[in-house]
């Protein structure tokens, strides 16, 4: 099991899927992230969605690639801060809570995410 890939771990696409559906209304219902969601159509969210999870995916080992673009070309002039970066952060934590995520893989992504911090962070 050592040698398995996080995103083995952490039970494949369907489990790393289900990460995002449960975090993003978590997010879009937050009263001080929902900005980043508001005039948004439901194709540019199902588009984000997927994005996330391609994102997701391919950084935990998994075989899909992801074709977006780099965290610090996305969250330019977003003006998110720490406030928002914490506030996102404890969702995170909440949703891997939540579907039970064994503690060395939840701690493995939130050290992930937690390394993205200076490219989405401005």
């Amino acid at each position: 099991m050592e040698n398995e890939t996080l995103y083995n771990r952490l039970g494949g696409y369907d489990n790393i899927a289900a990460v995002a559906s449960d975090l993003l209304p978590r997010l879009m219902g937050d009263s001080l992230l929902g900005r980043f969601w508001q005039n948004r159509g439901e194709d540019g969210i199902r588009r984000e969605k997927q994005l996330l999870i391609d994102f997701l995916c391919a950084n935990s080992g998994g075989p899909l690639v992801y074709v977006g673009r780099d965290m610090l070309t996305t969250h330019k002039g977003m003006g998110i801060d720490q406030n928002d970066w914490d506030s996102f952060f404890a969702h995170l934590n909440a949703t891997l809570e939540h579907l039970q995520v064994p503690e060395k893989e939840k701690s493995e992504v939130l050290g992930f995410i937690e390394s993205l911090k200076g490219d989405v962070v401005g």
